[in-house]
Protein backbone atom coordinates (compact mmCIF):
# COMPACT_ATOMS: atom_id res chain seq x y z
CA UNK A 1 0.00 0.00 0.00
CA UNK A 2 3.15 2.48 0.80
CA UNK A 3 3.33 2.69 -3.10
CA UNK A 4 -0.49 4.02 -3.45
CA UNK A 5 0.05 6.98 -0.90
CA UNK A 6 -0.91 10.72 -2.18
CA UNK A 7 0.62 13.92 -1.56
CA UNK A 8 -1.90 14.30 1.62
CA UNK A 9 -0.95 11.18 3.18
CA UNK A 10 2.62 11.98 2.57
CA UNK A 11 3.04 15.35 3.90
CA UNK A 12 4.80 14.54 6.90
CA UNK A 13 7.51 12.72 5.19
CA UNK A 14 7.54 15.20 2.51
CA UNK A 15 8.38 17.41 5.18
CA UNK A 16 11.19 15.87 6.42
CA UNK A 17 12.77 15.56 3.07
CA UNK A 18 12.55 19.38 2.31
CA UNK A 19 14.75 20.03 5.44
CA UNK A 20 17.59 17.60 3.78
CA UNK A 21 20.49 16.94 6.29
CA UNK A 22 19.50 19.71 8.85
CA UNK A 23 19.36 18.41 12.35
CA UNK A 24 15.92 18.38 14.52
CA UNK A 25 15.77 21.88 15.79
CA UNK A 26 16.65 22.50 19.60
CA UNK A 27 13.16 22.11 21.29
CA UNK A 28 12.09 25.38 23.15
CA UNK A 29 8.83 26.54 25.45
CA UNK A 30 6.73 28.78 23.88
CA UNK A 31 9.46 31.56 25.21
CA UNK A 32 12.17 29.98 23.68
CA UNK A 33 13.84 28.66 26.68
CA UNK A 34 15.46 25.12 25.44
CA UNK A 35 13.38 22.01 27.14
CA UNK A 36 15.81 19.39 28.89
CA UNK A 37 13.19 16.09 29.01
CA UNK A 38 9.97 16.31 27.15
CA UNK A 39 9.46 12.95 28.83
CA UNK A 40 8.67 13.32 32.04
CA UNK A 41 6.82 15.12 34.52
CA UNK A 42 8.57 16.64 37.31
CA UNK A 43 7.92 14.76 40.91
CA UNK A 44 8.69 14.37 44.16
CA UNK A 45 9.93 10.76 43.65
CA UNK A 46 9.40 8.38 41.26
CA UNK A 47 5.46 8.19 42.22
CA UNK A 48 5.04 11.48 44.10
CA UNK A 49 2.86 14.65 42.96
CA UNK A 50 3.95 16.80 40.27
CA UNK A 51 5.25 20.25 41.12
CA UNK A 52 4.14 23.73 39.91
CA UNK A 53 7.29 24.99 39.33
CA UNK A 54 7.33 22.41 36.25
CA UNK A 55 6.57 25.24 33.30
CA UNK A 56 7.70 22.35 30.54
CA UNK A 57 4.43 20.92 31.20
CA UNK A 58 2.04 24.42 32.39
CA UNK A 59 3.39 26.08 29.35
CA UNK A 60 2.49 22.84 27.27
CA UNK A 61 -1.14 22.52 29.08
CA UNK A 62 -2.46 25.47 29.37
CA UNK A 63 -1.55 26.58 25.46
CA UNK A 64 -3.46 23.00 24.90
CA UNK A 65 -6.10 23.79 26.88
CA UNK A 66 -6.67 27.12 24.47
CA UNK A 67 -6.29 25.43 21.12
CA UNK A 68 -9.37 25.64 19.97
CA UNK A 69 -11.04 29.14 18.93
CA UNK A 70 -14.61 29.36 18.20
CA UNK A 71 -15.91 27.72 15.03
CA UNK A 72 -17.48 29.29 12.42
CA UNK A 73 -21.34 30.04 12.52
CA UNK A 74 -22.18 29.13 9.29
CA UNK A 75 -19.18 27.94 6.77
CA UNK A 76 -17.45 25.93 9.67
CA UNK A 77 -16.35 22.93 7.81
CA UNK A 78 -14.16 24.62 4.82
CA UNK A 79 -10.42 23.91 2.32
CA UNK A 80 -8.50 26.48 1.36
CA UNK A 81 -5.62 27.39 -1.22
CA UNK A 82 -3.79 30.27 -2.91
CA UNK A 83 -2.69 32.04 -5.75
CA UNK A 84 -3.20 34.37 -8.45
CA UNK A 85 -6.37 36.50 -10.36
CA UNK A 86 -4.92 37.23 -13.80
CA UNK A 87 -6.85 40.01 -15.75
CA UNK A 88 -7.36 38.84 -19.43
CA UNK A 89 -9.80 41.32 -20.84
CA UNK A 90 -9.87 44.86 -19.88
CA UNK A 91 -13.50 45.96 -18.15
CA UNK A 92 -11.84 49.44 -17.23
CA UNK A 93 -14.51 51.11 -19.05
CA UNK A 94 -16.65 49.91 -15.89
CA UNK A 95 -14.05 49.99 -13.43
CA UNK A 96 -10.93 52.24 -11.75
CA UNK A 97 -9.83 49.71 -9.41
CA UNK A 98 -6.21 48.48 -9.63
CA UNK A 99 -7.01 44.58 -9.45
CA UNK A 100 -8.43 45.26 -13.33
CA UNK A 101 -6.52 48.07 -14.67
CA UNK A 102 -4.12 46.25 -16.83
CA UNK A 103 -4.29 42.88 -19.60
CA UNK A 104 -1.94 40.58 -17.64
CA UNK A 105 -1.92 41.98 -14.55
CA UNK A 106 -1.48 39.40 -11.41
CA UNK A 107 -3.21 39.44 -7.94
CA UNK A 108 -2.40 37.15 -4.95
CA UNK A 109 -6.01 35.53 -3.77
CA UNK A 110 -7.04 33.10 -1.32
CA UNK A 111 -10.42 31.51 -1.84
CA UNK A 112 -12.43 29.15 0.55
CA UNK A 113 -14.53 26.07 -0.06
CA UNK A 114 -17.06 25.39 2.38
CA UNK A 115 -20.43 23.43 3.35
CA UNK A 116 -22.83 25.94 5.08
CA UNK A 117 -24.64 24.38 7.66
CA UNK A 118 -22.59 21.74 9.15
CA UNK A 119 -19.76 21.44 12.32
CA UNK A 120 -16.49 21.22 11.42
CA UNK A 121 -15.62 18.07 11.70
CA UNK A 122 -19.12 17.29 9.35
CA UNK A 123 -18.69 15.52 5.61
CA UNK A 124 -17.90 17.19 2.66
CA UNK A 125 -20.41 15.28 0.70
CA UNK A 126 -23.70 16.69 2.62
CA UNK A 127 -26.06 18.00 -0.25
CA UNK A 128 -25.67 21.86 0.75
CA UNK A 129 -25.11 24.83 -0.71
CA UNK A 130 -21.08 25.59 -0.81
CA UNK A 131 -19.16 29.10 0.13
CA UNK A 132 -16.59 29.82 -2.68
CA UNK A 133 -14.92 32.94 -1.13
CA UNK A 134 -12.83 34.71 -2.23
CA UNK A 135 -9.73 37.15 -1.08
CA UNK A 136 -7.51 39.60 -3.54
CA UNK A 137 -4.60 41.40 -1.89
CA UNK A 138 -4.82 43.91 -3.89
CA UNK A 139 -2.40 47.54 -3.46
CA UNK A 140 -5.63 49.33 -2.85
CA UNK A 141 -6.17 46.85 0.29
CA UNK A 142 -8.18 43.27 0.68
CA UNK A 143 -10.99 42.64 -1.76
CA UNK A 144 -12.83 40.02 -0.41
CA UNK A 145 -15.82 38.44 -2.72
CA UNK A 146 -17.48 36.07 -0.61
CA UNK A 147 -20.47 34.29 -2.54
CA UNK A 148 -21.50 30.31 -2.81
CA UNK A 149 -21.53 27.93 -5.60
CA UNK A 150 -24.99 29.23 -6.59
CA UNK A 151 -26.34 32.52 -8.06
CA UNK A 152 -29.31 32.96 -5.91
CA UNK A 153 -30.10 32.20 -2.33
CA UNK A 154 -32.55 31.47 0.44
CA UNK A 155 -33.86 34.64 1.17
CA UNK A 156 -33.55 38.50 0.13
CA UNK A 157 -34.14 40.25 3.65
CA UNK A 158 -30.99 39.83 6.34
CA UNK A 159 -32.84 40.30 9.03
CA UNK A 160 -34.34 36.67 8.50
CA UNK A 161 -30.79 35.80 8.15
CA UNK A 162 -30.42 34.13 11.64
CA UNK A 163 -33.38 32.23 11.68
CA UNK A 164 -33.09 30.64 8.73
CA UNK A 165 -29.78 29.31 9.55
CA UNK A 166 -31.07 28.12 13.23
CA UNK A 167 -33.45 25.90 11.06
CA UNK A 168 -30.98 24.27 9.06
CA UNK A 169 -29.05 23.58 12.54
CA UNK A 170 -29.92 21.88 15.40
CA UNK A 171 -33.42 21.11 17.17
CA UNK A 172 -32.59 23.26 20.70
CA UNK A 173 -33.97 20.15 22.64
CA UNK A 174 -32.95 17.19 20.77
CA UNK A 175 -29.97 18.77 19.28
CA UNK A 176 -30.91 16.44 16.05
CA UNK A 177 -31.08 17.61 12.91
CA UNK A 178 -34.94 19.00 12.66
CA UNK A 179 -36.69 18.18 9.41
CA UNK A 180 -39.83 20.04 10.38
CA UNK A 181 -37.83 22.99 11.65
CA UNK A 182 -36.09 22.82 8.07
CA UNK A 183 -39.05 22.83 5.64
CA UNK A 184 -41.14 24.52 8.28
CA UNK A 185 -39.40 27.68 7.74
CA UNK A 186 -38.45 27.08 3.84
CA UNK A 187 -42.63 26.51 3.21
CA UNK A 188 -43.40 29.45 4.64
CA UNK A 189 -40.57 31.75 3.02
CA UNK A 190 -41.38 30.81 -0.39
CA UNK A 191 -38.90 33.08 -2.15
CA UNK A 192 -36.52 29.68 -0.78
CA UNK A 193 -37.85 27.97 -3.40
CA UNK A 194 -35.57 29.19 -6.35
CA UNK A 195 -32.49 28.02 -4.10
CA UNK A 196 -34.18 24.97 -2.70
CA UNK A 197 -34.93 23.96 -6.12
CA UNK A 198 -31.25 24.38 -6.91
CA UNK A 199 -30.10 23.02 -4.27
CA UNK A 200 -32.00 19.38 -4.36
CA UNK A 201 -30.72 19.11 -7.66
CA UNK A 202 -28.20 17.53 -9.31
CA UNK A 203 -25.58 20.73 -8.39
CA UNK A 204 -26.71 20.22 -4.70
CA UNK A 205 -23.81 17.99 -3.98
CA UNK A 206 -20.90 19.04 -6.20
CA UNK A 207 -17.93 16.54 -6.77
CA UNK A 208 -14.93 18.12 -4.32
CA UNK A 209 -14.50 21.89 -5.02
CA UNK A 210 -12.98 21.82 -7.99
CA UNK A 211 -15.85 21.33 -10.28
CA UNK A 212 -17.98 23.62 -9.31
CA UNK A 213 -18.69 27.31 -10.10
CA UNK A 214 -18.25 30.58 -7.68
CA UNK A 215 -21.01 33.44 -7.41
CA UNK A 216 -20.51 36.89 -5.82
CA UNK A 217 -24.68 36.18 -5.57
CA UNK A 218 -25.04 39.69 -4.61
CA UNK A 219 -25.43 42.81 -7.06
CA UNK A 220 -22.71 45.39 -6.63
CA UNK A 221 -21.69 48.34 -8.07
CA UNK A 222 -18.45 49.23 -10.35
CA UNK A 223 -17.28 52.56 -10.47
CA UNK A 224 -15.21 54.15 -13.25
CA UNK A 225 -12.19 56.54 -13.33
CA UNK A 226 -14.71 59.01 -14.92
CA UNK A 227 -16.91 58.15 -11.75
CA UNK A 228 -19.57 56.85 -13.88
CA UNK A 229 -21.15 54.05 -12.04
CA UNK A 230 -22.92 50.83 -12.99
CA UNK A 231 -24.33 48.04 -11.12
CA UNK A 232 -22.76 44.43 -11.41
CA UNK A 233 -22.76 40.44 -10.57
CA UNK A 234 -19.45 38.04 -10.39
CA UNK A 235 -19.21 35.15 -12.11
CA UNK A 236 -16.40 32.14 -11.37
CA UNK A 237 -17.05 29.44 -13.93
CA UNK A 238 -15.09 26.16 -13.03
CA UNK A 239 -12.84 25.46 -16.30
CA UNK A 240 -12.28 21.73 -14.64
CA UNK A 241 -15.69 21.30 -16.15
CA UNK A 242 -18.93 21.08 -13.55
CA UNK A 243 -19.00 17.32 -12.13
CA UNK A 244 -21.34 16.03 -9.05
CA UNK A 245 -22.03 12.78 -7.13
CA UNK A 246 -25.03 11.10 -7.12
CA UNK A 247 -26.96 10.07 -3.78
CA UNK A 248 -25.48 6.93 -3.83
CA UNK A 249 -21.99 8.18 -3.76
CA UNK A 250 -21.93 11.23 -1.57
CA UNK A 251 -23.91 8.87 1.05
CA UNK A 252 -20.62 6.41 0.51
CA UNK A 253 -17.57 8.74 0.68
CA UNK A 254 -19.55 10.31 4.17
CA UNK A 255 -18.87 7.39 5.70
CA UNK A 256 -15.70 6.29 4.41
CA UNK A 257 -14.08 9.69 2.95
CA UNK A 258 -16.25 12.48 5.17
CA UNK A 259 -12.99 15.04 3.71
CA UNK A 260 -13.26 14.41 0.34
CA UNK A 261 -13.50 18.02 -0.84
CA UNK A 262 -10.37 18.70 0.97
CA UNK A 263 -8.44 15.91 -0.11
CA UNK A 264 -9.18 15.88 -3.44
CA UNK A 265 -8.03 19.93 -3.69
CA UNK A 266 -5.21 19.21 -1.77
CA UNK A 267 -3.74 16.56 -3.98
CA UNK A 268 -4.67 18.42 -6.97
CA UNK A 269 -2.57 21.03 -6.49
CA UNK A 270 0.32 19.28 -4.60
CA UNK A 271 0.45 16.91 -7.99
CA UNK A 272 0.55 20.42 -10.16
CA UNK A 273 -2.87 20.04 -11.46
CA UNK A 274 -3.80 23.39 -10.39
CA UNK A 275 -7.43 24.31 -10.56
CA UNK A 276 -8.76 27.32 -11.75
CA UNK A 277 -11.79 29.64 -12.96
CA UNK A 278 -12.67 31.73 -15.57
CA UNK A 279 -13.93 35.02 -14.03
CA UNK A 280 -16.79 37.46 -15.61
CA UNK A 281 -19.39 39.78 -14.88
CA UNK A 282 -22.69 40.43 -15.90
CA UNK A 283 -23.25 44.54 -16.47
CA UNK A 284 -26.65 46.86 -15.21
CA UNK A 285 -27.19 50.47 -16.19
CA UNK A 286 -29.01 52.43 -13.83
CA UNK A 287 -31.43 52.98 -16.31
CA UNK A 288 -32.30 49.19 -16.84
CA UNK A 289 -32.03 49.00 -13.35
CA UNK A 290 -35.05 51.47 -13.41
CA UNK A 291 -37.10 49.82 -15.94
CA UNK A 292 -36.22 46.00 -14.69
CA UNK A 293 -39.38 44.02 -14.59
CA UNK A 294 -38.13 42.87 -10.82
CA UNK A 295 -35.53 44.24 -8.05
CA UNK A 296 -32.16 43.73 -9.75
CA UNK A 297 -31.19 43.68 -6.12
CA UNK A 298 -32.92 40.91 -5.09
CA UNK A 299 -30.34 37.87 -4.26
CA UNK A 300 -33.17 35.18 -5.39
CA UNK A 301 -33.23 36.30 -8.84
CA UNK A 302 -30.53 35.79 -11.31
CA UNK A 303 -30.29 38.23 -14.65
CA UNK A 304 -30.92 36.84 -17.24
CA UNK A 305 -27.85 36.32 -19.62
CA UNK A 306 -30.00 36.77 -22.45
CA UNK A 307 -30.12 40.17 -21.31
CA UNK A 308 -27.36 40.65 -19.57
CA UNK A 309 -24.01 37.93 -21.13
CA UNK A 310 -21.16 37.37 -19.08
CA UNK A 311 -17.87 39.62 -20.08
CA UNK A 312 -15.34 38.18 -19.24
CA UNK A 313 -12.20 39.58 -17.05
CA UNK A 314 -9.81 36.91 -15.87
CA UNK A 315 -8.76 33.37 -14.78
CA UNK A 316 -8.69 32.62 -10.92
CA UNK A 317 -5.80 29.94 -10.13
CA UNK A 318 -5.01 28.25 -7.23
CA UNK A 319 -1.38 27.10 -6.88
CA UNK A 320 -0.21 26.88 -3.47
CA UNK A 321 -1.83 24.57 -0.66
CA UNK A 322 -1.75 26.16 2.83
CA UNK A 323 1.08 25.86 4.86
CA UNK A 324 -0.60 25.60 8.11
CA UNK A 325 -4.24 24.77 8.22
CA UNK A 326 -5.09 26.41 11.47
CA UNK A 327 -2.79 29.68 10.04
CA UNK A 328 -4.20 30.27 6.74
CA UNK A 329 -7.83 28.84 6.60
CA UNK A 330 -9.10 28.44 9.87
CA UNK A 331 -7.43 31.85 10.40
CA UNK A 332 -9.03 33.52 7.41
CA UNK A 333 -11.57 36.17 7.86
CA UNK A 334 -13.72 36.93 4.67
CA UNK A 335 -16.11 40.37 4.69
CA UNK A 336 -17.97 41.68 1.77
CA UNK A 337 -17.46 45.13 3.33
CA UNK A 338 -13.66 45.03 2.40
CA UNK A 339 -13.88 46.92 -1.16
CA UNK A 340 -11.39 48.68 -2.69
CA UNK A 341 -12.23 52.27 -4.77
CA UNK A 342 -13.85 51.75 -7.67
CA UNK A 343 -16.37 48.63 -6.47
CA UNK A 344 -19.46 49.56 -4.06
CA UNK A 345 -22.16 47.76 -2.53
CA UNK A 346 -26.02 47.77 -4.02
CA UNK A 347 -28.97 48.54 -2.10
CA UNK A 348 -29.40 44.27 -2.10
CA UNK A 349 -30.88 44.08 1.37
CA UNK A 350 -28.87 40.61 2.30
CA UNK A 351 -25.29 42.46 0.95
CA UNK A 352 -26.23 45.31 3.24
CA UNK A 353 -26.95 42.90 6.18
CA UNK A 354 -23.78 41.07 5.57
CA UNK A 355 -21.85 44.39 5.51
CA UNK A 356 -22.26 44.81 9.14
CA UNK A 357 -22.23 41.02 10.43
CA UNK A 358 -19.04 39.13 8.95
CA UNK A 359 -16.72 41.68 10.61
CA UNK A 360 -18.45 42.06 13.97
CA UNK A 361 -18.31 38.15 13.80
CA UNK A 362 -14.41 37.90 13.15
CA UNK A 363 -13.87 40.36 15.94
CA UNK A 364 -15.86 37.91 18.28
CA UNK A 365 -13.98 34.33 16.56
CA UNK A 366 -10.62 36.17 16.05
CA UNK A 367 -10.56 39.29 18.20
CA UNK A 368 -10.42 42.89 17.04
CA UNK A 369 -7.43 43.27 15.60
CA UNK A 370 -8.17 40.07 13.50
CA UNK A 371 -6.79 42.24 10.03
CA UNK A 372 -3.09 41.94 11.73
CA UNK A 373 -3.24 38.23 10.92
CA UNK A 374 -1.07 37.70 8.50
CA UNK A 375 -3.57 35.36 5.92
CA UNK A 376 -5.66 38.78 6.52
CA UNK A 377 -3.43 41.38 6.50
CA UNK A 378 -3.09 44.04 3.45
CA UNK A 379 0.05 43.44 2.99
CA UNK A 380 0.51 44.84 -0.32
CA UNK A 381 -0.51 48.32 1.50
CA UNK A 382 0.56 50.55 4.26
CA UNK A 383 -2.24 50.11 7.16
CA UNK A 384 -2.51 54.17 8.11
CA UNK A 385 -5.40 54.96 10.39
CA UNK A 386 -6.37 55.56 14.45
CA UNK A 387 -7.36 52.20 15.25
CA UNK A 388 -4.96 51.14 18.39
CA UNK A 389 -4.85 48.42 21.21
CA UNK A 390 -6.84 45.65 21.95
CA UNK A 391 -6.25 42.48 22.56
CA UNK A 392 -3.66 40.77 20.75
CA UNK A 393 -2.17 43.65 18.98
CA UNK A 394 1.36 42.20 17.56
CA UNK A 395 2.27 45.02 15.33
CA UNK A 396 4.37 47.88 16.40
CA UNK A 397 0.64 49.55 17.02
CA UNK A 398 1.63 52.15 14.65
CA UNK A 399 4.15 53.34 17.08
CA UNK A 400 4.06 57.44 17.99
CA UNK A 401 2.14 58.25 15.58
CA UNK A 402 -1.38 60.79 16.48
CA UNK A 403 -3.69 58.55 17.32
CA UNK A 404 -6.58 61.20 17.38
CA UNK A 405 -8.10 62.89 14.09
CA UNK A 406 -7.92 65.93 12.88
CA UNK A 407 -4.15 66.89 14.16
CA UNK A 408 -1.67 68.61 13.24
CA UNK A 409 1.71 66.63 13.37
CA UNK A 410 1.26 64.72 9.54
CA UNK A 411 -1.03 62.13 10.81
CA UNK A 412 -2.72 60.21 7.91
CA UNK A 413 -5.41 61.93 5.93
CA UNK A 414 -7.94 61.26 4.25
CA UNK A 415 -8.43 61.15 -0.07
CA UNK A 416 -11.38 63.17 -1.36
CA UNK A 417 -10.88 61.92 -4.73
CA UNK A 418 -11.21 58.52 -3.31
CA UNK A 419 -14.72 59.03 -1.71
CA UNK A 420 -17.65 56.88 -2.73
CA UNK A 421 -19.91 57.54 -5.08
CA UNK A 422 -22.87 59.74 -4.96
CA UNK A 423 -25.90 57.91 -4.89
CA UNK A 424 -29.52 59.45 -5.43
CA UNK A 425 -32.11 58.32 -3.41
CA UNK A 426 -35.64 59.35 -3.81
CA UNK A 427 -37.94 60.10 -1.42
CA UNK A 428 -39.69 57.80 0.02
CA UNK A 429 -40.87 56.88 3.88
CA UNK A 430 -39.03 54.95 5.89
CA UNK A 431 -40.95 51.37 7.42
CA UNK A 432 -40.05 48.20 7.52
CA UNK A 433 -41.03 47.19 3.56
CA UNK A 434 -42.71 43.37 2.85
CA UNK A 435 -41.08 41.75 -0.12
CA UNK A 436 -42.43 38.24 1.11
CA UNK A 437 -44.28 38.31 -2.60
CA UNK A 438 -42.60 39.60 -4.99
CA UNK A 439 -43.15 36.90 -7.68
CA UNK A 440 -41.35 34.19 -5.92
CA UNK A 441 -42.01 31.56 -8.80
CA UNK A 442 -41.27 32.82 -12.16
CA UNK A 443 -37.86 31.87 -12.62
CA UNK A 444 -38.17 28.77 -10.75
CA UNK A 445 -40.40 27.87 -13.39
CA UNK A 446 -37.76 28.59 -16.13
CA UNK A 447 -35.53 26.61 -14.12
CA UNK A 448 -37.79 23.29 -13.54
CA UNK A 449 -38.75 23.64 -17.39
CA UNK A 450 -36.27 25.03 -19.37
CA UNK A 451 -32.85 24.50 -17.54
CA UNK A 452 -33.42 20.87 -16.11
CA UNK A 453 -33.94 17.76 -18.31
CA UNK A 454 -36.62 15.12 -17.83
CA UNK A 455 -34.48 12.80 -16.12
CA UNK A 456 -33.32 15.69 -13.98
CA UNK A 457 -36.43 16.95 -12.91
CA UNK A 458 -36.69 13.44 -11.70
CA UNK A 459 -34.18 13.34 -9.61
CA UNK A 460 -34.62 16.92 -8.19
CA UNK A 461 -38.57 15.67 -7.10
CA UNK A 462 -37.15 12.39 -5.40
CA UNK A 463 -34.52 14.16 -3.79
CA UNK A 464 -37.03 16.84 -2.22
CA UNK A 465 -39.57 13.76 -1.76
CA UNK A 466 -36.78 11.90 0.33
CA UNK A 467 -35.94 15.04 2.82
CA UNK A 468 -39.44 16.39 3.21
CA UNK A 469 -41.19 13.10 3.97
CA UNK A 470 -39.69 13.29 7.46
CA UNK A 471 -41.62 16.10 8.17
CA UNK A 472 -45.45 16.51 9.55
CA UNK A 473 -47.76 16.36 7.17
CA UNK A 474 -49.21 20.08 7.42
CA UNK A 475 -45.54 21.06 6.28
CA UNK A 476 -45.53 19.10 3.56
CA UNK A 477 -49.15 20.06 1.80
CA UNK A 478 -47.31 23.62 2.56
CA UNK A 479 -44.19 22.62 1.04
CA UNK A 480 -46.32 21.00 -2.18
CA UNK A 481 -48.46 24.19 -2.23
CA UNK A 482 -45.38 26.14 -3.16
CA UNK A 483 -43.79 23.79 -5.36
CA UNK A 484 -47.53 23.61 -7.39
CA UNK A 485 -47.52 27.32 -7.59
CA UNK A 486 -44.06 26.78 -9.63
CA UNK A 487 -45.69 24.44 -11.77
CA UNK A 488 -48.48 21.95 -11.29
CA UNK A 489 -46.27 19.26 -12.57
CA UNK A 490 -43.76 19.82 -9.41
CA UNK A 491 -45.76 19.87 -6.75
CA UNK A 492 -47.95 17.09 -8.42
CA UNK A 493 -44.73 14.52 -8.94
CA UNK A 494 -43.91 15.56 -5.16
CA UNK A 495 -46.88 14.79 -3.54
CA UNK A 496 -46.92 11.57 -5.72
CA UNK A 497 -43.48 10.25 -3.90
CA UNK A 498 -44.88 11.51 -0.62
CA UNK A 499 -47.52 9.83 -0.85
CA UNK A 500 -45.80 6.54 -1.43
CA UNK A 501 -43.47 7.40 1.76
CA UNK A 502 -46.39 8.19 3.93
CA UNK A 503 -47.94 4.66 3.05
CA UNK A 504 -45.12 2.55 3.20
CA UNK A 505 -44.72 4.43 6.88
CA UNK A 506 -48.18 4.37 8.21
CA UNK A 507 -47.66 7.91 8.85
CA UNK A 508 -50.57 9.60 11.28
CA UNK A 509 -51.40 13.38 10.33
CA UNK A 510 -50.45 14.11 13.68
CA UNK A 511 -48.81 17.19 15.37
CA UNK A 512 -45.78 16.51 17.29
CA UNK A 513 -45.32 18.90 20.37
CA UNK A 514 -41.74 18.94 22.80
CA UNK A 515 -42.71 20.09 26.43
CA UNK A 516 -40.50 21.27 28.95
CA UNK A 517 -40.58 17.79 31.59
CA UNK A 518 -41.77 19.62 35.54
CA UNK A 519 -40.57 17.11 37.71
CA UNK A 520 -43.07 16.53 40.42
CA UNK A 521 -41.83 18.31 43.76
CA UNK A 522 -43.75 18.08 47.27
CA UNK A 523 -44.98 20.69 49.49
CA UNK A 524 -42.58 20.02 51.91
CA UNK A 525 -39.30 19.93 49.22
CA UNK A 526 -41.02 23.54 48.05
CA UNK A 527 -41.15 25.39 51.18
CA UNK A 528 -37.18 24.12 51.14
CA UNK A 529 -36.62 25.99 48.08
Amino acid sequence: MAGKRNDAQDQLKQWQDQRGVQKPDALTTGAGIPVGDKLNIMTIGPRGPLLVQDVVFTDEMAHFDRERIPERVVHAKGAGAFGYFEVTHDITKYCKAKVFEHIGKRTPIAIRFSTVAGESGSADTVRDPRGFAMKFYTEEGIWDLVGNNTPIFFIRDAILFPSFIHSQKRNPQTHLKDPDMVWDFWSLRPESLHQVSFMFSDRGIPDGHRHMNGYGSHTFKLINAHGKAVYCKFHAKTDQGIKNLSVEEAGRLACTDPDYGLRDLYNAIANGNCPSWTFYIQVMTFEEAEKFPFNPFDVTKVWPHKCYPLIPVGKLVLNRNPVNYFAEVEQIAFDPSNMPPGIEPSPDKMLQGRLFSYPDTHRHRLGPNYLQIPVNCPYRTRVANYQRDGPMCVSDNQGGAPNYYPNSFTGPEDQPNLKESRMSVACCDVQRFNSENEDNVSQVRVFYTKVLKEDERQRLCENIASHLKDAQHFIQKKAVKNFTDVHPKYGAHIQALLDKYNAEAGKQDAIRTYTQSTPHTSAKERSNL
